[in-house]
């Protein structure tokens, strides 16, 4: 009785951290429209997307925990500032990449992510992932790369170089939030977007965008950004890091999307057959693991009956 009530408790569990980061990538899926929709340098724009990130947590988490938001955030200790850094390095890394080098190249290493966080669980806290779950990683890598191949090109060794930083700075976030399920890491999100504000400051960007740029980054710094964040860094408190990032590569897909739809950059075959892969590996993973989990239940009744 108290294994099946374990697994019910398991299954709720995994449910919940699947609806929490999928709901956030939904949120992310603007992120590329509006930064393509703006004219303002990249520096200028890390300026501004630091600074109105970290207002914007500061006020949602400042409603959700109000006096108990300082103790909250001591709480997530020395791993949560490592968040915070890592949330900070993923985001300059990433912005630096597209500076320096072609987007194909940038994509095509941030793909590594899930492969990098599972990596990290299991040498670290030698968290394990059943090899169905492998399967599906490196099935959407393969999507996801073929959707960047497209646009793969020569670019200077810097942008290589961060869009490493990039993608293992995303991976061990989520990694060594996995580690702490009973702090919320997401508090550590405001140090990690005062660190992007303050190092764009330094080299320049404190620089008005003007009205037109400056409501699609308020748009996407306010409207959806934060709350995408949030449930992001949350995802990895119900399920391992490695699936988490596995979710993440549907934003590329979404995107893509969304920058055809408003901006009319179609995306060649090669996009579009990714994007299929990516999908509709997620659809079957999903299908599959609803047949396990109503066999389970009917398992569980036939045991109790």
């Amino acid at each position: 009785m108290s294994v099946s009530t374990d697994q019910a408790e398991l299954h709720k569990t995994r449910l919940k951290g699947f609806m929490i980061a999928g709901l956030g990538v939904l949120l992310l899926s603007p992120d590329a429209l509006l930064v393509k929709s703006t004219s303002v340098t990249p520096v200028t724009f890390l300026f501004w997307r630091g600074l109105l990130l970290a207002l914007a947590f500061a006020v949602i988490n400042g409603i959700r925990y109000r006096s108990r938001l300082i103790p909250e955030m001591r709480a997530c200790g020395r791993r949560g500032l490592y968040c915070g850094l890592a949330f900070a390095g993923s985001t300059l890394g990433f912005v630096t990449g597209m500076k320096n080098t072609a987007a194909g190249n940038v994509l095509v290493i941030l793909n590594t992510a899930p492969v990098i966080a599972a990596l990290l669980a299991w040498a670290i806290w030698r968290e394990r992932l059943p090899l169905r779950t492998w399967v599906l990683i490196l099935v959407c890598i393969s999507g996801a790369t073929l959707m960047a191949v497209g646009e793969m090109g020569k670019g200077q060794p810097l942008g290589l170089v961060m869009a490493g930083v990039a993608a293992f700075s995303l991976a061990s976030n989520l990694a060594v939030a996995r580690s702490r399920p009973h702090a919320d890491m997401s508090l550590m999100l405001i140090f990690g977007a005062l660190l992007i504000c303050i190092v764009a400051a330094f080299f320049g960007g404190a620089q008005w965008p003007g009205w037109r740029d400056f409501g699609f980054i308020v748009l996407l710094c306010v409207g959806f950004l934060p709350g995408a964040s949030i449930l992001i860094q949350t995802g990895p408190r119900y399920i391992p890091a490695a699936e988490v990032s596995l979710l993440l590569l549907l934003e590329t897909v979404l995107g893509t999307l969304l920058v055809w739809y408003f901006l009319g950059e179609l995306p060649g075959p090669l996009a579009f057959a990714g994007g299929a892969i990516i999908l509709s590996a997620l659809a079957i993973n999903g299908f599959i693991e609803d047949r396990r989990q109503r066999r389970r239940a009917r398992e569980t009744l036939a045991e109790q009956a």
